[in-house]
């Protein structure tokens, strides 16, 4: 489905601001003021863009078709088993196919003051090596006409970038924008190298939407969503550039790095084209970002014998990346459910595991368990010296993790909550 027939399936709830705006920074001001409303910018220059699109998880459901609470196990699913898409001979990117072009010309924006420059967030890198596909994320910052710095973290692209090094060769790519979210989420997923996320996306849709998702092969051997707004077919080079300062998940500005420079040599997109916008540390960053994590959280905790885990929720105020909270029916030493949920996300640095009458995307239910079943000098448990997230700005690299037990000590009618039917 076109990012434009996604828009009008939300009319009611988008934003519309009509006038041209300037692509520095007002994305952001207009994005900032309500975090979960999707804001569309038919004028903006370079082409219409629309930003916090997905930043509802009940918006998200709504276009799959299910329950919020059910997206965890359905996704946990499809990583279990994956499956083909179908493939199409044309794309319909490419209605308008650029080898002459200037990405300036594009709807990119710069968000924060101190960002290194203009950047592409929502952009699903796929690349393919040796019968290997992978789809990830990757942030990529302006530099020129038709060149980007790419952060590659330490993860499987990276791996496929470096075997091509050693082979004197550019790692070919395209990056998708503009999309349906089972390949969103799909390729924030964490599996392992050998799992297609395309495959993934596609056992999604086909359990919540009833369809297949359909992909076409470019030129270049790399296939891509066919539904795809905007395809920009490319290589990772040799060259190395600078790359930031950028505002991370955090809400911070990440470091300047030398990364590798990517050269974008056709541009392809639809007549109608929208440009998403992933708004940094925005709450669209957090959902497509740390709802898979919490996928992973729940399948791996629901291993742990004599527990039955009924929600895992990554929580805003902890960026949806740094702290968790989980609610499990339980009897136990409830430590080994959180070690297990450290070892299942190890960026996480503080989990609060609760009661399964807890709603773990209700804070102050959360800070009530906290507050009437929970002790500090027996239900706080401290691990130091542990790998954390390089997007903490308070320890980038070790870190001390902590655990909360705020489930009842025991049972009693002075822990039920007092309700009137």
């Amino acid at each position: 489905m076109a990012l434009k027939e996604q828009l009008d399936v939300f009319e009611q709830e988008i934003k519309v601001i009509e006038e041209k705006v300037p692509v520095d920074l007002q994305v952001s001001k207009e994005a900032n003021k309500e975090p979960e409303k999707p804001v569309y910018f038919p004028n903006f220059p370079g082409g219409s863009l629309v930003i916090n699109l997905w930043g509802s998880r009940e918006r998200l459901a709504d276009h799959l078709n299910i329950e919020k609470e059910e997206i965890l196990d359905l996704l946990a699913e499809s990583v279990d088993d994956p499956s083909e898409p179908v493939k199409k001979d044309k794309g319909a990117f490419e209605d308008i196919i650029k080898k002459d072009f200037d990405l300036r010309d594009l709807p990119i924006p710069k968000y924060y003051p101190k960002d290194g420059g203009r950047y592409i967030t929502s952009g699903v890198v796929v690349a393919e090596q040796d019968g290997k596909r992978n789809l990830s994320y990757h942030r990529m910052m302006l530099i020129g006409e038709k060149r980007f710095t790419m952060r590659l973290c330490p993860r499987d692209l990276k791996k496929m970038y470096e075997k091509s090094l050693e082979r004197d060769e550019d790692l070919d790519i395209a990056v998708i924008i503009g999309t349906d979210p089972t390949v969103l989420l799909s390729g924030s997923t964490s599996v392992g190298f050998e799992t297609d996320e395309l495959k993934v996306a596609n056992s999604l849709s086909k359990m919540t939407k009833g369809e297949k998702i359909e992909i076409t092969e470019l030129d270049n051997g790399i296939s891509v969503p066919a539904d795809a707004d905007y395809i920009l077919k490319g290589r990772i080079t040799a060259e190395k550039g600078t790359e930031g300062p950028f505002v991370d998940i955090t809400g911070t500005y990440d470091r300047v790095r030398q990364q590798p420079v990517v050269e974008i040599d056709e541009v392809l997109r639809r007549q109608d084209a929208v440009f998403h916008a992933l708004l940094p540390g925005g709450y669209e960053h957090f959902l497509l970002m740390g709802l898979p994590r919490e996928a992973v959280m729940k399948r791996e905790l629901k291993k742990l014998e004599s527990v039955e885990v009924k929600d895992v929720r990554l929580t805003q105020g902890g960026c949806s990346w740094l702290h968790g909270v989980v609610s499990v029916k339980f009897e136990g030493n409830v430590e080994k459910i959180i070690e297990k949920a450290f070892e299942a996300h190890g960026s996480m640095k503080k989990v609060t595991v609760v009661d399964e009458d807890i709603n773990v995307y209700d804070d102050e239910d959360v800070e009530w368990a906290i507050a009437t079943r929970f002790q500090p000098d027996e239900d706080i448990y401290v691990y130091k010296d542990r790998k954390g997230s390089s997007l903490d700005p308070s320890a980038p690299e070790m870190t001390a993790k902590w655990g909360l037990d705020a489930t009842k000590p025991w049972e009693g009618d002075e822990f039920e909550r007092a309700e009137v039917n």
